[in-house]
Parts: structure tokens; C-alpha cells; sequence
């Protein structure tokens, strides 16, 4: 198989029911597809529609009822959850909505985190973390805090800590989300040109119709199955 082709992330028969009680509510039914290096999807659906859970569960955080994902050639359910954080570490990484960067660091040091979670030493993790958050603008930003980061400024940084580890795969969780009109074409231009360069695979989940539109493909979530949108 061909590095072009080569698969980084597959789902096999996905189902997630929650149950309380006597009550069982089914939120994937039957999730099927395959993901290939440096491809990039974008999920959509009705809010309420499983979105937000198909992807923590593509990403190891969460539990499925049945079925198999296997990211990077390891099948998660056979996994310890040490080994589980150590394929998120290498193989994967995420965009949410709201940043999540520790507000105590540096944007540098946010960027940092990923390469010394995986035991790099410090100062070649502090270069290849300068070195991205040059790429994504942020070059004369690296010693302030998220609290002195426009919301733009943090999201363009969650994206470079995201892509620091060049990981098989990154999922993010409507990334633009929170963010105005231009803000948002600049994170997901910044997203592409990323994909195109390093060839790290995308799913995104999202409203934004623009960004769905610059995907590879565009899968629908619809009473709990991922399909190819209806056509007019």
C-alpha cells in the first residue's frame, strides 16, 4: 500500500446506545468508514445528532457499545488506557470548539506540551513548537499567555499544538465554531494549507457550510449512520 493511500483511521460498525434506567437511547447505529492519509472529511448533522459523540469515540475518549475503530493500524478496544493515550500522543490530535489551553502557559509552552508528554527533551520541543507557531502567525505571540491572545490568536494556537506532533490524524470539534467570519476563513485556510504540507489527515465536525465544502468529502450523521449527502 502506498503512503497515499495507506489508512489512518477506520470505523467498523459503530453503535453507542446510553441507557438510564429502563430507558435506552441510540445515538450511532451502524458508523462505517475509512480515512486515508491526508484526507480530509467534514461531519455534519442536526445538533443532538451524535456528532460531538462519533468523534470522541473515533478519538479513544470515549466508550463505544459496539463495534471497532483503529487508528493508525491499533484497534482502540484492545488497548490499555496507557496505551490508548500513547496512540492519541503520537497518532492523533484535536481541535475543539473553545481552545482548551492551559491558561497558566505560555503560547509556547502550550505548544510544548504534546512533544514532552511523548519525551522529547525540552529545548528540541520548545524549536519544533517555535518553529510551527511561526507558520500559524504567532511567531512574536510565543511568550504570551492565552488570556493576552485575541480568540483568533488562541484558536490559530490550539491548531499548531494540535498538528506540532505531525499526527496521522486530527479531529476537531467545530473548530471555527466560536469564532467571527474572518477569524474563521483564517483558521480553516491555515487547517488546509497544514493538511496540504504535512499530510496529516482531517475530520471535522461542523456548521460552517464553507468549510464543509472544502473537504475532501462531507458525510452526513443522520439517525445515528454516517451516508453520503442526498443529492437535489
Amino acid at each position: 500500500m502506498t503512503a497515499s493511500s495507506r489508512i489512518v483511521l477506520r470505523a467498523r460498525g459503530i453503535a453507542k446506545t446510553y441507557q438510564e434506567g429502563d430507558l435506552h437511547t441510540e445515538v450511532l447505529a451502524d458508523v462505517n468508514f475509512e480515512l486515508k492519509r491526508g484526507e480530509t472529511m467534514a461531519i455534519v448533522g442536526a445538533s443532538g445528532s451524535g456528532k460531538s459523540t462519533l468523534l470522541h469515540i473515533l478519538g479513544g475518549l470515549d466508550t463505544l457499545t459496539r463495534g471497532e475503530v483503529e487508528v493508525d493500524g491499533h484497534q482502540l478496544s484492545r488497548l490499555s488506557d496507557a496505551e490508548r493515550g500513547r496512540v492519541r500522543n503520537r497518532s492523533m490530535g484535536f481541535i475543539y470548539q473553545f481552545h482548551h489551553l492551559l491558561p497558566e502557559f505560555t503560547a509556547l509552552e502550550n505548544v510544548c506540551m504534546p512533544l514532552l508528554i511523548r519525551g522529547t527533551s525540552i529545548g528540541e520541543s520548545e524549536r519544533q513548537a517555535s518553529a510551527l507557531l511561526e507558520r500559524v502567525g504567532l511567531g512574536a505571540r510565543q511568550q504570551h499567555k492565552p488570556s493576552e491572545l485575541s480568540g483568533g490568536e488562541r484558536q490559530r494556537c490550539a491548531v499548531a499544538r494540535a498538528l506540532v506532533t505531525r499526527p496521522a490524524c486530527v479531529l476537531g470539534d467545530e473548530p471555527t465554531g466560536n469564532l467571527d467570519e474572518g477569524n474563521a476563513a483564517h483558521v480553516y485556510e491555515l487547517m488546509l494549507e497544514l493538511n496540504r504540507e504535512i499530510g496529516t489527515s482531517f475530520i471535522l465536525v461542523t456548521h460552517d457550510s464553507r468549510l464543509a465544502a472544502r473537504m475532501d468529502r462531507t458525510l452526513v450523521l443522520h439517525n445515528g449512520v454516517l451516508q453520503e449527502p442526498s443529492r437535489a
